[in-house]
């Protein structure tokens, strides 16, 4: 069985959020929680919600469909994380000019499977 949970404008690099996201790819659901739970990086919480929300989907679709599902068979088989738009800002410079200024969003997508 499978289960996927999206978040989409994230307010985190692209980059930055890999980073944790290596972390956790191909681990069981309990043990990417419980090490997420001790990362100290903005993106490691954000991940965390998301997949407990995939894990909260695979139960909402087991029991939908009448399956038997035990949680401690999940693990995360894919998670990829997309650059999403940037937010434009200006700050100003010497002699009347702008400087641009990119605020990276992402979009971060996980994926559990059965063992």
């Amino acid at each position: 069985m499978q289960s996927i949970a999206k978040l989409r404008h994230v307010r985190v690099s692209a980059q930055k959020a890999r980073l944790v996201a290596d972390l956790v790819r191909g681990k069981d659901v309990s043990e990417a929680i419980e090490l997420l739970a001790f990362v100290e990086k903005k993106s490691a919480p954000i991940i965390r919600k998301l997949v407990e929300s995939a894990v909260a989907n695979a139960e909402q679709s087991a029991e939908r469909e009448n399956v038997e599902l035990d949680i401690d068979d999940l693990y995360v088989q894919t998670i990829h994380v997309d650059q999403g738009p940037s937010l434009r800002r200006f700050r100003p410079r010497a002699q009347g000019r702008a400087t641009r200024i990119l605020k990276k969003t992402s979009h971060i997508t996980v994926q559990l499977a059965t063992r």
